[in-house]
């Protein structure tokens, strides 16, 4: 699985994080293999150039196609990945409340769910896959979507120190505390709170949590000779068992489970998010 990041435009870069393309061919003689999910701190924009992927919940089980566009709010709950034969795909990642001054849409509206990018761009999202559908070079499919996100700049919402200090959280994966990060924004911690509802679809302890474990859970898919004490300390929690609380309640099961599971796919989805 090659992933790269690209540095955005630099117009892009108070509301854009990342943007990475992806390319994965599953190995001769595997049609399809299913990656497990869990939840990450971003809000994303996907762009799936060839076939796209099929997801299921964890407690439906039934696979459904997704769209070749898809927006993603604030996700909570583990999900399972189905990847078929290949994936050639663009991924944008916002910046915290990036996703919400694009759209004007109140983030909480979005929670734990992704949606067909079309019925939130109309005619102009149409527009942007048809040109990746015709185009078979990752890096000028990249250039199409960013040239899509530069002509949005002129209908942003007014950037505010929230944004800024949520940024600070998620360079410190979450280890930094919330009347801090709430001083920062220039709020009081309730005017906090319910900025963050609007801009990032939960409360900033939550936003923390998930913050802390994507960390060691990107640690398990990029380092797996690392053990379970290690990744703890390095995702910065307390003790072990606090990670396994983690784990139980964002990937639905501790973490020699997702570690089995991870055993019986090639793919390793997360390990590239960066921020």
């Amino acid at each position: 699985m090659e992933v790269k990041i690209y540095i955005p435009h630099r117009a892009l870069q108070e509301y854009v994080l990342n943007i990475a393309t992806v390319n994965a061919v599953l190995p001769k003689g595997i049609e399809e293999v299913v990656n497990p999910y869990p939840p990450t701190p971003f809000q994303s924009l996907l762009f799936y150039c060839n076939d796209p992927i099929s997801m299921s919940r964890v407690e439906e089980g039934n696979f459904e196609k997704q769209p070749l566009t898809v927006l993603v709010g604030p996700q909570f709950s583990r999900v399972n990945i189905k990847v078929h034969r290949q994936l050639n795909a663009v991924r944008v990642d916002f910046l915290p409340g990036g996703l919400y001054r694009l759209l004007g849409v109140p983030m909480h509206e979005l929670f734990d769910h992704g949606f067909d990018a079309i019925d939130f761009f109309g005619a102009e999202m149409r527009c942007v896959r048809e040109q990746l559908q015709n185009e078979t070079n990752l890096e000028k499919s990249k250039d199409i979507v960013e040239k899509f996100l530069l002509n949005k700049i002129t209908t942003l919402k007014d950037i505010l120190p929230f944004d800024a200090a949520m940024h600070l959280l998620i360079t410190h994966h979450g280890n930094l505390p919330i009347e801090k990060t709430a001083s920062f924004s220039c709020l009081s911690l309730k005017q906090f709170e319910r900025k963050c509802k609007e801009r990032i679809g939960m409360n900033p302890k939550m936003y923390a949590r998930i913050l802390k474990f994507s960390k060691a859970y990107r640690l398990r898919e990029a380092f797996p000779e690392l053990n379970w004490t290690a990744i703890a300390y390095e995702a910065g929690y307390y003790d072990q068992m606090h990670m396994i609380r983690d784990f139980k309640f964002f990937a639905g099961v501790n973490p020699s489970i997702i570690e089995d599971q991870l055993r019986y796919t090639p793919l390793r989805m997360q390990k590239d998010l960066h921020y």
